[in-house]
């Protein structure tokens, strides 16, 4: 109890703070506080009560807190001041429990929460009840005392209505119904009080309806009516009552007409003769057709709107009613009798255009054509509609129009569209009417009549140059009289107006991209008349503005199908540059496959198949490039980068690799062909297309068998040419990878070796190891290609001779004398494999080897003789000996032109080693 005291005190105490910040929180604390059982409480904590009640009042008068809050606060108030309620309160202190309880169920009422309402209400009856019985045991003669009893029953009947409403807010119909009868029967008490509850009946009339709960909406109407009329004077007055019987007589309308027309008609017509209004007699109306009433009744019903001069909109309202229910002739035959009743009425026009409509309507176009003409002259002789009159007129004028234009009856939608024109002044400016010359033209080009079509189009430029349609408009015409440069400017127009926001027009639902859509169907204009590229333009402009990929991609596809039959045709300079044209195309294409979103309006496949598509074109463009690398790498790499978009099987992979592999080799061959400053950048993009080559070669590795997949090979001589141009140094480890290899070909290793020197590369030492493995591979052949040892061991001699005295190193020399080794190793066996092949009737066994070159032993001669002459030079007699030798060895082996240079060498050779005699004397002397 205490604590519960101690709370309820801290709480008010924060709460009445004026620069409170969590109002809500302590509000929320303090309902959900719980109430000890025992009362009464500490008499203190009614000051609390008053404190808060108070606060709310005052808070609510601004935005401080909102219903539910102040209800809240009210309810916790309320059940203070009655916790602490002493056995016998005073008159004042029930007085306040009244005002209390009242208002608190009621706050609670107007929050939506008639459960919590319901108790405070309850208090306050029994409250009311108490003040009443002690009002009454003090006698009847004082003024004051009846007065007061007076006012206690008005505060009862307040609250019964409360209850009532409470209860119909639980569907506690027969609850509400009671609570309302003991409100009725205070009535003769308090007659003031008549007009209230007879509104609240019609409230809670309305809220039943609105619930389609239409017998208990009847019942409470009713009971609204009644109310009202028990005492004239306090009633809600007569137009209030015919509401309330106008009201009911819709339920039992919608209720059930057939069953219960006659109660709809009786109150209606009670309606009528309460307080005649048009819309009762149009209820009427409306009640005699629902109910099948003859022609006769319901033309009485009509007559009676005239006769009470209603106003021209609910004349109107009943001609659709009666074409709506099938009642032609009636409504034709009202119609008439309106526009003559409203002849000198300036919004007749209305009216007139109402005629029209439901001539048209009706298929009597003979007729309503006949009125518009009658509208166009009236038009220009003083009778002109209303500007808002005119426009439904218009607006009919066009769906007319439209209609027929959509069924290709063009001729019958230009006569619709010129009586639209007919309404407008010569030299006019609005948008609407370039609007309506821009649908003449569309009809005019239909029907062939170009001439006419420019001048409409001319017009409609001339009110609104700025419309997007107008240029298009433009543009059709240009590509009828095949005037490519016009139809250039309207596209390029129509390009810039894309940027802006598009308004409606007529026969086009305008969306997001209605420009773009314009684009695509000017480019199917220009095919159907054979303009390619002006369709092109139209396209490309698409392309650039559109925000749709799918559209976009789409248009792609119609632009690289056209590009591609202008290349088959083409040659040289303008192939080429149509084939650029066809590769900015596909870098569009993978700009815009990457950003489909795949959605409702596009499944994953569509998104597949377009870049599948696109991947073929790049591929099968790529093979037509063999004369342009820079064109074929990038195709391939188009193709590769596309085809990341498609599921990733075997066959994808494979055109991966492939794509890959061709990308490194045009690179590669672009590399070779270009200026040393460009070298670079290519040898990297190779290097690049290589390394992602390596992972997709991976992947198949895992996936299948690749024994007979050159691949390997392949990537490993394209890595070694791009690491030995960039001087990369991991040039090595890639020769060191080809040398693991199973079978490793010699010709790899010649292929290697030659482009270890093929600049800008320089490997030397790389070079002469590779020739030396593949010379090694080639003599263990059962059946030995000599000429590629002669090259292999010609490649290793030129390598590795002195180019010059500073160069002469023994260690060299010595290398390069078991290169001549070699040779004569292998001049062996190719004399050798001469012999036997000879037959036994040659007189004599060859010494000239025919598989190997002559010219290519005469270099073996010169390179050796030339060595032992630098050292010669060198005074390296006995290695100047022994090289000169070494030449002189390769005599034997020459053919025809053994004895030419057998005469020179070997008085040469004489010379020499009489040279060296006498220089081996002088150091001896010289010792």
């Amino acid at each position: 109890m205490d604590m519960f005291i101690s709370n309820v005190k801290c709480l008010t105490e924060r709460l009445l703070q004026k620069q409170l910040a969590n109002t809500d929180e302590v509000i929320e604390k303090l309902f959900c506080e719980d109430f000890p059982r025992i009362t009464p409480l500490d008499p203190q904590l009614e000051e609390s009560a008053i404190q808060l009640w108070n606060w709310a009042v005052t808070k609510r008068v601004g935005t401080a807190i909102n219903e539910h809050q102040k209800a809240k606060v009210r309810h916790v108030a309320c059940r203070l001041l009655y916790a602490c309620e002493p056995e016998n309160p005073a008159e004042g202190a029930v007085r306040k429990q009244i005002l209390m309880a009242s208002k608190t169920g009621r706050t609670w009422l107007d929050c939506k929460k008639p459960q919590l309402a319901d108790n405070f209400l309850s208090l306050a009856v029994k409250s009311l009840e108490t003040l009443y019985s002690r009002l009454t045991s003090r006698g009847h003669g004082g003024a004051d005392i009846n007065t007061s009893k007076g006012d206690v029953e008005k505060d009862l009947l307040r609250v019964l209505s409360y209850q009532a409403e409470s209860a119909l807010a639980q569907e506690n119909h027969q609850e509400a119904v009671a609570y309302m009868q003991r409100c009725k029967d205070m009535l003769l008490r308090l007659p003031k009080e008549t007009g209230y509850l007879s509104l609240m009946c019609y409230n809670f009339g309305v809220d039943s309806y609105n619930m389609k709960k239409y017998e208990e909406s009847s019942f409470w109407l009713s009971q609204s009516y009644d109310i009202g009329k028990m005492n004239i004077k306090y009633s809600p007055g007569a137009e209030v009552q015919a509401k309330v019987l106008r009201l009911l007589a819709t339920v039992y309308l919608k209720w059930d007409c057939q069953q219960f027309q006659e109660k709809a008609l009786n109150a209606v017509n009670l309606a009528n003769k309460e307080s005649v209004h048009p819309s009762g007699l149009y209820l009427k109306i409306r009640i005699l057709l629902s109910c099948g009433a003859q022609d006769d009744h319901i033309r009485a019903g009509v007559t009676e709107l005239l006769e009470l001069e209603v106003p021209l909109e609910v004349c109107l309202s009943t001609v659709k009613l009666l074409m709506a229910e099938d009642r032609e002739t009636l409504a034709f035959d009202y119609l008439k009798r309106v526009c003559q009743h409203f002849e000198s009425s300036p919004e007749l026009g209305s009216a007139l255009v109402l005629h029209i409509e439901l001539l048209l309507q009706r298929g009597k176009e003979l007729l309503g054509k006949q009125k518009i003409e009658d509208i166009i002259t009236g038009h220009y002789t003083g009778k002109q509609l209303s500007p808002q009159t005119l426009t439904c007129l218009h607006l009919l004028l066009w769906d007319k129009a439209s209609k027929n234009f959509e069924t290709k009856n063009f001729s019958e939608a230009l006569q619709w569209y010129n009586y639209s024109l007919s309404f407008y002044k010569a030299g006019q400016m609005e948008p609407n009417l370039a609007k309506l010359q821009r649908n003449r033209a569309s009809c005019l080009l239909q029907l062939q009549q170009l001439d006419k079509a420019k001048e409409a189009i001319k017009e409609a430029e001339r009110c609104d140059p700025n419309s997007i349609f107008t240029q298009f408009s433009v543009y059709k015409i240009a590509v009828l009289e095949n005037n490519v440069e016009k139809a250039a400017e309207a596209v390029k127009a129509i390009g810039a107006l894309a940027q802006g926001p598009v308004s409606s027009e007529d026969r086009l639902l305008v969306a997001e991209n209605a420009a773009s859509n314009l684009l695509s169907l000017a480019a199917q204009i220009a095919l159907e008349n054979e303009q390619q590229d002006t369709a092109m333009k139209a396209l490309e402009s698409l392309c650039e503005h559109s925000k749709d990929e799918a559209q976009v991609v789409t248009a792609l596809r119609c632009l690289v199908r056209l590009v591609l039959t202008t290349i088959e045709k083409a040659s040289g300079e303008i192939r080429h540059a149509n084939l650029d044209v066809l590769l900015s195309y596909l870098k569009m294409a993978l700009q815009k496959v990457s950003q489909l979103s795949p959605g409702p309006s596009m499944a994953v496949e569509q998104r597949t198949e377009d870049a599948n598509w696109f991947r073929k074109i790049a591929w099968n463009s790529a093979l037509q490039c063999e004369s342009s690398p820079d064109r074929m790498r990038d195709f391939f790499v188009f193709s590769y980068q596309l085809s990341q978009f498609c599921p990733s099987d075997r066959a994808v992979l494979m055109g991966q690799k492939t794509c890959l592999l061709m990308a490194a080799a045009a690179s590669l061959e672009l590399c070779r062909k270009s200026p040393h400053s460009e070298q670079k950048e290519q040898l990297t993009q190779a290097l690049e297309h290589i390394q992602i080559c390596w992972e997709v070669w991976k992947t198949l590795k895992a996936s299948g068998d690749n024994s007979k997949d050159p691949t390997n090979i392949l990537l490993l001589l394209y890595e070694f040419e791009a690491r030995a141009k960039l001087n990369d140094p991991k040039v090595e480890t890639v020769l060191e990878s080809v040398l693991e290899l199973d079978n490793v070909e010699i010709k790899v290793l010649e292929t290697m070796a030659a482009l270890a020197m093929e600049p800008p590369a320089h490997f030397p030492l790389l070079c002469k190891k590779a020739l030396r493995i593949a010379l090694s591979l080639h003599r263990k052949q059962p059946q030995a290609d000599l000429a590629r040892c002669s090259q292999c061991v010609h490649s290793l001699i030129q390598l590795s001779l002195p180019s010059g005295v500073s160069d002469v190193e023994a260690r060299v020399l010595e290398e390069v004398w078991g290169y001549y080794e070699e040779a004569l190793s292998i001049i062996t066996a190719a004399v050798s494999r001469q012999q036997s092949r000879a037959t036994a009737a040659t007189p004599k066994q060859p010494r000239i080897p025919e598989d190997f070159p002559e010219m290519e032993i005469l270099w073996l001669l010169t390179r050796a003789w030339n060595t032992g002459i630098l050292l010669y030079s060198l005074a390296q007699y006995p290695e100047a000996e022994r090289w000169c030798g070494l030449g002189m060895s390769f005599l034997r082996h020459l053919g025809s032109l053994q004895e030419s240079y057998q005469t020179q060498m070997s008085g040469l050779y004489s010379e020499v080693l009489d040279r060296l005699d006498k220089a081996k004397k002088n150091l001896i002397m010289e010792e």
